[in-house]
């Protein structure tokens, strides 16, 4: 069972080859106009994966959301190898080229729900086993009191319930869980606090919660939510980001504080 307290991961999000923060309940292939964007970055993403790097801010993510943002993700790779994950349109053609571009892990969610479906045989085979460097993207959406597993940028939903039972049958295949809380992410209006307290009951690896989170004090709160199994990444909030909420430096030196007391 995963024990301690929460950690600060990191995030890298990828648009068109820039960093960006956008609500991800607006990405559409078929309405690309509806996007809503929150943040554009004029840095690249490596002067982003440098800052992470010098405070040692291990397991973050780096997501593409969409074609033409291969360069800019492997710029973030090569300038931390082995410092952060890497999510978005990743399969069994192309899982190892980006664990060697220096990605700590790959993060899967499409690959193995082929026709919005869960594929055993495809989780079992990918990477041929190596769960140690496969993260399963368990991100969601809610309908009616349920959590739905969500693909192709949160725009299809699967028939896969996120139950304790789902999660314990992914564990056996990947090494962590990485969860967008997709109808939160980006609003900046808060976590949704039933989905990490069911995570904190359910999951059994290294978990990672991204959706909402809007001041510093969200850490602690998942922490207490969680009972300190499951991690928590800040976006849109961030003055890094371009957001007025929460300070990074503050953030980092809770992340340290909390650190020291594991």
């Amino acid at each position: 069972m995963v024990s301690g307290r929460s950690q600060f991961r990191p995030c890298i999000d990828l648009h068109n080859g820039q960093v960006k923060q956008i609500v991800g309940g607006t990405l559409s292939d078929e309405t690309p106009d509806a996007l809503q964007t929150n943040f554009v970055s004029s840095k690249s993403s490596g002067e982003f994966a440098r800052l992470y790097r010098s405070h040692n801010l291990v397991g973050g993510h780096v997501i593409k959301l969409g074609p033409g943002n291969d360069a800019a993700a492997r710029e973030a790779l090569a300038t931390w190898p082995g410092g952060l994950q890497i999510g978005g349109g990743i399969n069994d053609q192309n899982a190892m080229e980006w664990l060697e571009a220096g990605a700590s892990k790959v993060i899967v969610t499409s690959h193995l729900f082929p026709d919005k479906k869960f594929s055993l045989e495809n989780s079992r085979d990918f990477l041929r086993g190596r769960k140690d460097r496969l993260v399963i993207d368990v991100s969601c959406r809610k309908r009616g009191e349920k959590w739905f597993v969500a693909m192709d940028k949160w725009q299809s939903i699967t028939d896969t319930e996120v139950t304790k039972g789902t999660l314990d049958l992914l564990s056996s295949y990947c090494s962590e869980f990485l969860i967008h809380a997709a109808d939160v992410e980006g609003l900046c209006k808060g976590i949704d606090e039933m989905l990490v307290t069911k995570l904190g009951e359910w999951v059994s690896i290294p978990t990672t919660y991204a959706g909402g989170a809007k001041d510093i004090g969200d850490l602690e709160l998942v922490d207490r939510l969680s009972a300190g199994r499951v991690d928590l990444t800040y976006g849109s909030s961030l003055d890094i980001f371009g957001g007025t909420l929460v300070q990074f430096q503050d953030l980092v030196d809770r992340h340290v504080q909390m650190s020291a007391t594991i």
